[in-house]
């Protein structure tokens, strides 16, 4: 595993002592390495919609109702 040395403001460093005293997570470490994770699973669902928001564009039009659509999108993203 990879060591950084990181700088917080102090109501960052502040947040996560309290995270940790709380006993939800054993470390600073333990907690950013989630929230780095979080991050990362929200950034591929943006790009999973936003790929397939370019390939509707140019698949050109549909005969589908919105509520069709919106339909169709939730359950994808549920699994």
């Amino acid at each position: 595993m990879a060591r950084q040395s990181i700088t917080f403001t102090n109501p960052n460093d502040k947040w996560l002592k309290e995270q940790v005293a709380s006993e939800e997570y054993a470390s600073k470490s333990e907690l950013v390495n989630d929230l780095i994770r979080q991050a990362r699973q929200k950034q591929a669902r943006i790009d999973w919609v936003r790929h397939k928001i370019e390939k509707a564009e140019k698949s050109g039009f549909t005969s589908r109702s919105k509520a069709e659509i919106l339909s169709k999108a939730k359950g994808n993203l549920d699994g």
